[in-house]
Parts: structure tokens; sequence; C-alpha cells
């Protein structure tokens, strides 16, 4: 036989994908394995660029070497000939994993024999654009020509997909003719984006004319790949044993074939802005098909978890409007989780090894000296391991298997002389995530275990670890990370935040942990609505903060009633309203809607407007209140113009008195309306800016000090002497307004009945060439 790199070539390989496969051993093993098979049905005819093409195909997405001859020898005989007739093929081997493969289903399922005729494409194609001529003639090239494309091949399965769609063009043109200007104008995409009723728990759509795609839209589009319930082994890389198929019917009777996910957190911090995420596409994938989704505590680790943080989890998914199925914890399992660890020594998948933690650190630890020790021996030192009788650190268990990164025979469990937060002092030895994990999703009958990318490196490990044990094996999917620039999120950092002063708390607002962003008060709608913006792709996201904001403000602007705040006050005299006047000013909570209710506030001889509102020189642009220029005051029906302008020893100004007379009394309308306040509640208001000065706070290239040094030195600005109209005085913690022209605020926790004080959520969207 002549070398790979010529045998390769010969079938039609170029010579730069050649030499990419012989880089990959087992798959050119398969590639030469699957040539030979060919050539010898072929004989002396060869092997053709086409089917050298196929079988290419064929064997780097087969994951059943054992079909690798019978496809072979379909596509030898000619009966595989393209490659829709290719992937249909493969799926029919992945779904009947058993012998023996019935060749009457195979060919009917996989269009053997059939053959479409230019005239039959022609045929139907006349026939779908008739059905939708009017809607074309009346959109014209704006019609979605993917929808007749679609209809045609639902009438021609096996036909040539660049057959139909030039039939199609070539028809849509001698319908329309050439294109127009018109038609070459871009059309705003209308997408539909996924928010989550907090309330009522109900998925809806809101339509929005933004470019993107929505967290729904994302998983149906996802969903295209994932597998129906039962299916798991339709799934790339997912391992068939001869016991998968009985454990599946197994798992089928204990859940009706319903979808089941999990939210997994660890108990050792707080949830941020990437949890988020998480919980939305766990939560909502389930919810979106009638599934359900268990809240699972992953508390294998008793040294690092605390009441606080199982309490705080459990609200912030409830919080962002979820309700889990179960609430359930890894240790609920220790027992069961226990058993199959000693099963899996039983059956000489796992040993006792007396390794050092700093000697398995690093890419490549030495092999361990005690993998070879006989099963008995591990049974007996793993039951002294149970009772306590080793030091910590002295030994672990480990699994015979490598991982996708090339990781060693992970570790299994391990001894920690800590009492746990639930199960007290029952147990010395507790297992590592890389054990419990698949093994949990086991024992609950989750159907797709959704998790970050950086897990993708136990995926192998996962699917392992059940069949080693010939437990059902559930189906893990991998999605890329939310990040946001200038913060942190990492436990261990943000504690360092909290150790240094730099931040109350784990809930300090200037953080992203979403007790943070609830204390801050952004509504959890908008972290939602957030979620489905970014959408969920394998890639890793880092979006910026102001997406967020935006998202923040779509929602508090609908929600959020109106009230009036100045924050830096000026007092202000009428003086031609008589002493004791006292007018009530009715204010509506939504001007755009005044149906949705008002409130009333005072307006005497004494208000307060905000000093930026005022200058004793006027200037080009400016178009609030001067001693040349009258302004109007919001919801009072009153323009006021400067009498006189008072100052303090220093020469600030401490008062204006001024005239006012009705709005509808002055011949030319004031340039600005501004908003002030009368007999106001005086508060603490709270503004806050980014914590961190660069965008990347962990990035040594762009902070070489570390992120204690990128700290903000303005990141909050504490103002003690605002002062509010009394609408808000019965206000309750965390409820929301928009103050008139100042910004979205939310009451603080810290406020009392004497004091109310105020976090500003975001600014308003302003131009920024508006003074």
């Amino acid at each position: 036989m002549a070398d790979p790199l010529t045998l390769f070539t010969s079938v039609g390989l170029s010579e730069q994908k050649a030499k990419e496969t012989l880089k990959n051993e087992a798959l050119s093993s398969a590639l030469k394995e699957a040539i030979a098979k060919a050539q010898q049905v072929l004989g002396a005819s060869g092997i053709d660029k086409s089917m050298g093409t196929l079988l290419y195909t064929m064997v780097s997405r087969l994951r059943d070497p054992r079909r690798l001859g019978f496809l072979t020898d379909q596509i030898a005989q000619r009966k595989i000939c393209t490659e829709l007739q290719l992937a249909a093929a493969l799926e029919f081997v992945k779904g009947h994993p058993q012998d023996p493969i019935n060749q009457k289903e195979f060919d009917t399922l996989c269009g053997v024999g059939v053959v479409i005729t230019p005239e039959q494409i022609e045929d139907k194609v006349e026939q779908v654009i008739k059905k939708h001529k009017e809607q074309l003639l009346k959109e014209r090239y704006r019609f979605n020509m993917g929808l007749l494309m679609g209809e045609a091949r639902c009438g021609l399965m096996w036909a040539d997909g660049k057959m139909i769609k030039n039939e199609v063009d070539l028809q849509v043109l001698h319908l329309l003719g050439p294109k127009t200007e018109a038609d070459l104008e871009k059309k705003p995409k209308v997408i539909h984006w996924f928010s989550h009723a907090a309330r009522t728990g109900k998925i809806f759509t809101l339509n929005l004319s933004i470019q993107g795609r929505s967290l729904m839209d994302q998983l149906r589009g996802a969903a295209l790949n994932f597998h129906k319930p039962g299916e798991n082994y339709k799934t790339e890389g997912y391992v068939v044993t001869p016991k998968t198929m009985d454990l599946l019917k197994e798992h089928m009777k204990v859940t009706g074939g319903q979808i089941r996910t999990r939210f997994p957190p660890e108990p050792n911090g707080i949830l941020h802005i990437g949890h988020a995420k998480a919980i939305n596409f766990n939560f909502g994938y389930a919810k979106a098909n009638d599934g359900i989704c268990f809240l699972r505590y992953d508390d294998t680790n008793p040294e690092k978890e605390e009441e606080k943080y199982f309490t705080a989890i459990k609200d912030m998914v409830e919080w962002l409007g979820y309700k889990p199925y179960a609430v359930t914890h890894a240790s609920d399992y220790f027992q069961t989780l226990y058993d199959l660890a000693v099963e899996l020594i039983r059956r000489g998948h796992a040993y006792v090894c007396h390794q050092r933690g700093e000697e398995l650190k690093g890419h490549n630890p030495p092999p361990s000296p005690w993998r070879e020790r006989p099963a008995e021996e591990s049974l007996v030192l793993f039951d002294r391991m149970r009772q306590g009788l080793f030091a910590e650190g002295e030994a672990t268990l480990r699994m015979k298997t490598v991982m996708e990164d090339g990781k060693l025979d992970p570790v299994a469990y391990r001894i920690k002389y800590t009492a746990h937060h639930r199960t007290g002092d029952t147990w010395c030895i507790y297992p590592t995530y890389d054990y419990t994990h698949c093994l949990c999703d086991s024992i609950e009958n989750i159907t797709h275990s959704l998790c970050t990318k950086e897990f993708q490196a136990r995926r192998s490990s996962y699917f392992w670890l059940c069949n080693a044990l010939d437990v059902y094996c559930p189906v893990q999917w991998e999605y890329g990370r939310l990040n946001l620039t200038y913060t942190v999120v990492s436990k261990r950092k943000i504690i360092k935040l909290v150790e240094t002063s730099i931040v109350r708390d784990w809930d300090d607002p200037r953080l992203f942990t979403l007790t943070a962003l609830r204390r801050r008060g952004f509504p959890p709608e908008a972290i939602n609505n957030f979620c489905a913006k970014v959408g969920v792709t394998v890639a890793q996201v880092t979006m910026e903060p102001h997406m967020l904001e935006a998202c923040v403000r779509d929602v508090l602007n609908d929600h959020a009633p109106r009230a009036m705040a100045v924050l830096e006050p000026l007092k202000v005299t009428i003086t031609n309203l008589p002493e004791g006047t006292w007018n009530d000013v009715r204010v509506p909570d939504f001007p755009a809607n005044e149906f949705m209710g008002s409130h009333v506030v005072p307006f005497t001889r004494t208000i307060f407007i905000e000093q930026s509102d005022f200058r004793e020189v006027i200037e080009k642009g400016y178009k609030r209140l001067t001693p040349d220029q009258p302004v109007g005051l919001r919801h009072a029906g009153y323009v006021i113009s400067v009498q006189k302008v008072i100052k303090d020893a220093q020469g600030r100004v401490a008062e204006l008195e001024v005239l006012c007379c009705s709005s509808h009394e002055v011949a030319e309308k004031p340039k600005a309306f501004i908003h002030w306040v009368s007999e106001p509640k005086k508060c603490e208001v709270r503004l806050y800016e980014r914590l961190f000065l660069h965008k990347n706070p962990e990035d040594p290239s762009e902070v070489p000090g570390g992120f204690l040094s990128d700290i903000n030195p303005n990141s909050l600005q504490v103002i003690d002497c605002a002062l509010v109209d009394c609408s808000v005085s019965k206000a309750k913690v965390f409820d929301k307004f928009q103050f008139e022209r100042v910004g979205y605020f939310a009451v603080d926790p810290d406020s009392t009945e004497d004091k109310l004080v105020f976090n500003r959520t975001v600014t308003l969207k302003e131009d920024p060439g508006k003074i």
C-alpha cells in the first residue's frame, strides 16, 4: 500500500488536509481502514474524489467504530452517494446501536435508490412559488426565500440542495425581475427577546426592533442539536455500552420523557451576574419544554460552606423568578456515593493512592506507583480512610481514567476532618466534583447537564464514570461563560475587597453579585432580559456594564414611578406668594400614561431647586434659571424669575428670591422646566460609579499592580443632605423610583423610619450634547 500521505491525496484529500489528518492517529487509522475496505469492494475501478470525500466525512463523524465496515460498504456500493444521505446514515446507526441492522429500514430512511429528476424539482418549486405568489409580489426580495427552499425540500427529500436553490432563484427572478434599489435597502430585523415574569413564573416574548438573538431563540437553535429524552446515545461523543439501552428505558420509566435540568452552585459564595445566565439557561430551558429544574447545592467542601450562602443562593434564584422543582444537596447522596465508590474499586476502576497534593500539581504529574494496587487492598484502605485512620493528605481515592485535558487519574475522595454543615461529623472523607457531579446527575435522572465551557475537559470522565458503574448516563452540554468588564467576580477576590474594606460586603452595590445588584435596585426582569440579549453561545462572552444598565432602564422606565428629589439644594423664596401658602400639586406617577396613577405634593412659598439649575451669568446654550432668564416649574404650572440673589459670607449663592406667575400668563414659553421640592423629606443618597478604573482589572498587562491597585477613588459619593418630595415617605426597602431629571433610585436596607437612604441604580439616558 502507498504511504499514508499519497493514499489520502489519491482519494481526493488536499495535501494540507491529508497532513492534518495524519496528525490525528485515530482518524488516520480509521480512514486507512475505510479506504482498504472500499477498495476490496470496488476492485480495479478505484475510489473517485466524491467517494473519497464521503469516506473521510464518514470516519470523522462516526462515533461507533463497529459501524465503519457497514457504512463503507454502503458508500462503495454507491447506495450512499450524497452528503445528505450520509448524514441520514450516520443518524440511523447512532439511533440503532444494537445488531443486526435492518437493511430495508436503512435503505428507506436513507433514500437508497431514490432518484430525483430535474423535471421533478422544477414542478415542485413551481407549486411552492404559486402558493406564496401573493406574498412574494408584496414583499419581493424581502421575502424569506429559505421558506421556499424548505417547502420544496420537504417534497423532494433526497434532491440535490444546489439544484433546488438554482431552480428557486431562477423562478423567483422570472416572477419578480431583477432587484431594484428599494430591494437592496436593509430591513430592520425584528427579534423576540426572552423574559421571565418574576411574579407569574411564565415565559413570554417581547418584540424589539434591534439586531441580535434572544435567549429563547438561542435555546431553540441549540435545541436542534440537543437530544430528546431517552435518545442520549444520539449525542456526539456519547459512549454506548451493552447496558445503555436498558438503562435509558429505565430512565424513561422514571421521568416519563420529561426534560430535567439542574442548577448546581457551590454554597461557598454569593451568586454573580455570570450565574444569572446559568440560572436562566437551566431553569429557562426546562420551563420552555414543560420540564423541571433542580436547585442542587454542590456541598462537598465543608471548609468553605456557610448557612448564609445556602440561603442567599435560593433567595437569588427565586428573586430572578424561578421556583426549583426540588432543592437537593450532594450531601443527600453521600452514602450512595460512598457505596458506588466501593463498587468502582471492586471493578478495578479506582485505587487508594498516597501521593501528596504537591506531587500532583502541574500538567504532567508523575504516575502513581499505587495505580496497580489490588482491589482488595484498596477496599481495606478506603474503609480505613472512612474510619479516620489516616491523616489529611495521607491518602486519596483516585479513578483510573484520563480526562480530556490530559489530567491523569483524578481524585474521587479526599480526607477532611471538618464538620459538615448538614451531616456534622458523620463523614471525614468527602467526594470531589469530578466524582460527584455526574453521579448526582444520574441519581436525579437529569436529561441535560448544562455547564460552562471550562467543564468540557471533564466530559469524557463524566461519561466514563457513569459507564464504569453501569448507571444511567446523562449528557453534558457546554456553553460559554458570561463576563463583564470593570469588575471581578471571583469569590477569592471579592473576599479580598471585603477584608480590605474597599467594599462593605458581598452586597455592596458596586459589585456585580446578584445580592449587590438587587441592593442597587436592578430589577430581576432586567437581568433576565440582559441574559436574553447575550444569548447562549459556545464562546465566552464579555460584555460592557452599560449594556446591562440599558436593560435596567428599559424596565424601570415602565415600572418606576416618578418623584422629585434635589441632591444639592438651593433655597428659593417666592416673594409674591403670601406666608402660609399651601397648594396641592398633582404629579403623575408615569407622565407618558397618566392613567397609571398620580400623587400629590405641596407647593408653598419656599421651594428648593438644584444648585446646577441656576447660574448668575448666562452662557450660550444654558436654558435654565438665570437673573435674565425665567424657568418653568415642572407640574406646578408656574414660571419663576429671579428678583434677588442672596450670598453667604464666602460669596456663594445661598438663596434666591423670585417672583412667580402662572405659565398661562407669560407671553413666551420658558426654555426649560426644572424639578423642585417643597416641604421635603431629608434623605441620604449614594451615587455609584465603576469600582475599577480599567476594563480588565485582573489583566497584568493592563493593571501590573493587581486588581487591588486599580480601585476608582470616586466609585462612591455619599450625599447626606439631599431632599425628596413627601410622596416617597412610606417607601419600603428595594422600592424603586425615577427621580425626575436625576436618575433611577432604590431604597437601601440601611433606611430607618427617620431617614430614607437611596442608592442610584442607573443614570437617566440623556443626549450628551444637551445642557
